[in-house]
């Protein structure tokens, strides 16, 4: 639902307000381009005007920018930074001065693309293309939350030829997100010149024809603008502002010339375009500022929302259970969001793209619609859309197979980890336990993918006990976490008569856990712990005593658990990638530590076959007899 933040008259004295602060900010845009001698002024200064005209009437305003019912804003093409900086400052978000002496000055936060932690930024945004999918996630995470507001969505021209523009506007009219106004910067110039000699397109008929209501306005004038994001208030659609607008408005010399896209001015011009505009030059005391920074890392500390959610605790599969790790997943999303009824709990949301029945969030689509969001075969859409939900008041979940929700989508969740979201990424049929898809669905890389983001954390439990705390823990913690499991199913993993992980088993992010002692360590994690553990029984009855250590939480393992063991090598059974998984963990890990120990890997050393998965690791000599043999003549 919208508000009606543009419910009032236009008058006169608006025009003339806006107009003068559209002038200095052209010139604050030129004069933090020329100080930095990078940027780009141009498509800010194409779209300062529309960005004025929001800012002036939406709900957002320093006192609110916390609030969950503030309008959101959201600018996809995040180069036009100075515009944005400018924007905010002159309605009071912070000084200007700070934003013009600092602009891309290393350790400040006003950065050459838009930054999250910049006081009314929503969304780090500057890959282009995925500035809508943030602002779909933040309207769903809304109506999920029952929260009323709008959305704003500012864009580029050329960024349109991106694939995932077209799965973020299917899916904002496929969800009826009516309260998106999106705007698009139409200067019709990109870096290499007029955008329909780069790579054709057809923007408005491509939104008519995905269910969006286009109007087309002159970007320029103020009072074009107000009418037609007040008459699209109205409207029960998504709305696109098609805005007709001059790259580098206002100074006469760089108009509609697309070199200053990305090409800030010398000093002789800026000179001359302030005088165009009627404005001081007063860069010689934004360069004695930009001396005086001192940087201050906590300026760049981002905020995660807290959430309260319930699960079952002591949920236990027995021994007698052979279930795949998938299903106990199902079981865990689901109590989740059965909970998060109850009041007082964060309200869930599902994210899913055409695999609900695989990845076992049928249950939640079934009887919990409204939690459950169906993005179709849209990953990158919906691994972004779910990130920009998890700081928007909800607790966001994406799940898929590994393929698509790690590999396919690795610079979408890198833009995740970028703006410190909460995203809680599960994925099934990764590795080789894939079944007879074959090498184009075997996730072999998930570790050596998500190793390069810093704030992700990553789980694959042993067994389906595991999973189900696992997913637990993710949920009730703060941060981007992957949740990954094969597809087969697994018997439960005992400790004697019991369960293992069952209850009284606490999930802790790191902990590795000795499922058997003995003189020298096979370390693994994932589905491969139970044929570690099948491989030291071959040994034990060849006398020869193997520790099984369960790394879970293979990137980041507690090395205490190794200590006993590194007087003699230390083996890594893995479903993955030998040279990017665990073994190259430990590896790195050992090296810090000083300490020189022999690791042996026992992990794909290339793309796989389509089969069973107990064939393939067969073929692969990573059967649970080969391994032992192979153990043992290393042993010898």
């Amino acid at each position: 639902m919208r508000n009606c933040g543009f419910d009032v008259d236009f008058t006169p004295k608006d025009m003339q307000e806006l107009a003068e602060t559209a002038k200095l900010c052209r010139g604050d845009i030129l004069k933090m381009t020329t100080l930095a001698g990078s940027g780009h002024p141009g498509g800010s200064m194409s779209s300062i005007d529309m960005y004025l005209t929001v800012y002036r009437y939406a709900n957002i305003t320093p006192e609110n920018v916390k609030s969950p019912s503030r309008d959101r804003v959201f600018v996809s093409h995040g180069h036009t930074s100075p515009g944005v900086y400018s924007a905010l400052a002159r309605n009071g978000f912070f000084d200007i001065d700070q934003a013009v002496a600092e602009f891309r000055l290393a350790g400040s936060i006003y950065e050459g693309h838009i930054e999250r932690m910049v006081n009314g930024v929503e969304w780090t945004t500057g890959n282009l293309g995925q500035g809508l999918s943030a602002a779909c996630g933040a309207a769903m995470a809304g109506e999920i939350a029952g929260e009323e507001f709008s959305v704003f969505c500012f864009m580029g021209d050329g960024e349109q030829q991106k694939g995932q523009q077209a799965e973020a506007r299917r899916f904002a009219a496929m969800h009826g997100l009516n309260n998106i106004t999106a705007f698009i910067d139409y200067n019709k110039l990109q870096i290499s010149g007029n955008i329909e000699d780069v790579m054709y397109q057809n923007i408005k008929d491509d939104y008519t024809a995905d269910g969006w209501f286009v109007i087309t306005v002159d970007g320029h004038d103020f009072e074009k603008l107000f009418t037609a994001i007040k008459y699209g208030q109205k409207i029960e659609q998504p709305v696109l502002i098609l805005a007709e607008t001059v790259m580098s408005k206002g100074v006469s010399f760089m108009e509609n010339i697309h070199g200053y896209h990305g090409k800030p001015l010398t000093d002789e011009q800026l000179d001359k375009a302030l005088a165009e505009l009627g404005l001081e030059n007063d860069i010689a005391r934004y360069r004695e500022m930009r001396k005086a920074f001192v940087f201050d890392p906590s300026h760049h500390e981002l905020e995660i929302p807290e959430v309260k959610v319930a699960y079952d605790r002591n949920k236990e599969y027995g021994l007698d259970v052979k279930t795949d790790c998938r299903s106990a997943f199902g079981d865990a999303i689901y109590d989740i969001v059965k909970n998060s009824q109850e009041e007082g709990m964060t309200p869930v949301a599902v994210f899913d793209c055409d695999l609900a029945s695989s990845v076992k969030t049928d249950k939640v689509e079934k009887e919990f619609p409204d939690n459950f969001v169906q993005a179709g075969i849209q990953e990158h859409h919906a691994c972004v859309a779910g990130g920009s939900a998890s700081v928007n008041g909800v607790l966001a979940f994406f799940a898929d197979f590994g393929v698509f929700g790690v590999d396919e989508v690795y610079n979408q969740q890198r833009l995740n980890d970028i703006n410190g979201a909460s995203l809680k990424t599960v994925t099934t049929h990764i590795g080789i336990d894939v079944g007879e898809d074959g090498k184009t669905h075997q996730c072999i890389d998930y570790l050596g993918t998500l190793r390069n983001l810093f704030g992700f954390r990553v789980i694959i439990p042993a067994d389906p006990n595991q999973t189900y705390k696992a997913v637990g823990f993710a949920a009730e913690n703060p941060g981007n976490f992957l949740v990954g499991m094969g597809r087969s199913k697994l018997a439960v993993i005992a400790d004697g008569d019991k369960p293992f992980f069952g209850k009284g088993y606490d999930f802790k992010y790191g902990q590795v856990d000795v499922l058997r002692d003995g003189d020298f360590a096979i370390a693994t994690y994932g589905s491969m712990t139970a044929r570690a553990l099948k491989v030291a029984e071959i040994l034990e009855k060849q006398g020869i005593k193997a520790a099984v250590l369960n790394c879970s939480c293979p990137l980041h393992p507690d090395m205490e658990a190794f200590e006993k063991y590194t007087d003699k090598p230390v083996f890594v059974y893995e479903d993955h990638n030998e040279f990017t998984g665990l073994a190259a963990t430990l590896a790195n890990k050992f090296a810090d530590d000083g300490e020189p120990v022999r690791i042996v890997r026992f992990g794909v050393r290339g793309y796989a076959f389509s089969g069973t998965p107990e064939d393939i690791f067969k073929l692969l000599g990573l059967d649970p007899e080969t391994v032992a043999e192979s153990i043992k003549a290393e042993l010898a």
